[in-house]
């Protein structure tokens, strides 16, 4: 098959990874596989710079960028319709809002026999303006109508688009996010990894894997440390990742007195993520807007239990007291009490952490989603 992924950016995140494990399973399997993206560019670092699949064809569309921008978006359009005319394909599969809605309309405009879309995370959200939500909405609306079918990464998604009138329910299928969970289950603690960033074999740590960006819930984490320190006070909190809130953090720390309880890594490889994931005693993921936390799926491969709130797809890998603990969105103290259970008794860290590496080995391996997918592909476009 001639197979071509849209993605308005490449950074390093969660969308972006899933994205080019597909595109790398399909090559794998013979299939010719292209990638249409917008520029890549911010703190959040170039996804493609460090791995690129052999064989994989990308192509930059200029216009293609995140916020909205009439001008830009209709070049985009534009461009992606030309595209694909040009170069006929046998499936467009679109990913994240903005391409989702100018790539599908621009690949059925294009007559591809087989258009779809994954939902990785949702464009409307409760803690955005409610004009955007309307007109993201409203947008969603009329891209589910020129696509075939539409995938979402946890069931969480799937029912906020039918409660929203997206699209009938039928239109959708789960296909649980893929990753390489191999590498993360096989990790040991790297002793000179935990030297180089001060830590002890005994120092507790928290972990965090994910943007410096807003809603995904570093305020909250630091203003929970506080009451973590009051009773484990040689506790640390390691952050893996790198983005526009990194000085506002870094003055949040100050004011609460925690700053030498930080350790900022800064970006790191995804290759490089499980060396990290390996240090830690639990995880806390407190983002406000998601659509599968991979971070989480990430540390309960690793035999990390996680704290999260029960937001999007996030109840669909923690379970309370069984792989880890929800807590009520921004109740600073149950945060805290639940990341001090979990670094006070190890019995229950190491039940919840094997729990959970058994949950997410079966679900998450990212030669299975790009099996399903292929599958899918085939069985659409059989003449």
């Amino acid at each position: 098959m001639r197979i071509c992924h849209i993605i308005t950016r490449m950074i390093i995140g969660g969308a972006q990874e899933n994205t080019l494990y597909t595109c790398q399973g399909h090559l794998e399997k013979g299939h010719e596989v292209t990638l249409l993206t917008g520029p890549t560019t911010g703190p959040e670092g170039k996804l493609l710079e460090r791995s690129c699949p052999k064989g994989l064809k990308v192509v930059e569309i200029p216009d293609l960028i995140r916020e909205l921008s009439p001008l830009h978006d209709w070049r985009a359009y534009c461009a992606l319709q030309a595209y694909l005319k040009e170069n006929p394909m046998d499936v467009v599969h679109t990913h994240a809002s903005k391409a989702g809605i100018l790539g599908r309309i621009a690949a059925k405009k294009s007559g591809v026999p087989f258009v779809c879309h994954t939902v990785h995370g949702q464009a409307f959200h409760p803690y955005q303006s409610s004009w955007k939500n309307r007109l993201y909405i409203a947008s969603e609306r009329l891209a589910a109508k020129y696509c075939d079918r539409i995938y979402a990464v946890a069931q969480a998604m799937v029912d906020q688009c039918v409660a929203a009138h997206i699209a009938p329910r039928d239109k959708y299928q789960v296909v649980y996010s893929g990753m390489d969970l191999e590498s993360f289950s096989n990790a040991l603690p790297d002793n000179e990894l935990r030297i180089s960033l001060g830590l002890s074999e005994s120092t507790p740590v928290i972990g965090t894997v994910a943007r410096l960006f807003p809603l995904k819930g570093y305020e909250d984490l630091l203003e929970a440390i506080p009451y973590v320190i009051k009773e484990i006070p040689d506790v640390k909190v390691l952050i893996v990742g790198n983005g526009i809130l990194r000085k506002s953090l870094e003055e949040q720390a100050q004011r609460l007195g925690i700053q030498d309880h930080l350790i900022f890594a800064g970006l790191i490889p995804p290759t490089e993520v499980c060396r990290y994931t390996a240090l830690m005693d639990v995880l806390a993921h407190l983002s406000l807007r998601e659509g599968l936390p991979r971070a989480v799926v990430q540390a309960l491969a690793s035999g990390v239990p996680a704290v999260a709130y029960p937001l999007d797809g996030t109840p669909e890998v923690i379970t309370n007291g069984e792989t880890g603990f929800l807590c009520p969105v921004h109740d600073i103290p149950a945060v805290a009490s639940a990341l001090i259970r979990l670094l006070k008794d190890e019995d229950l860290r190491r039940k919840c952490g094997a729990t959970g590496q058994a949950l997410v080995l079966k679900r998450f391996d990212w030669r299975h989603m790009s099996d399903i997918l292929e599958q899918e592909y085939l069985r659409n476009t059989a003449t």
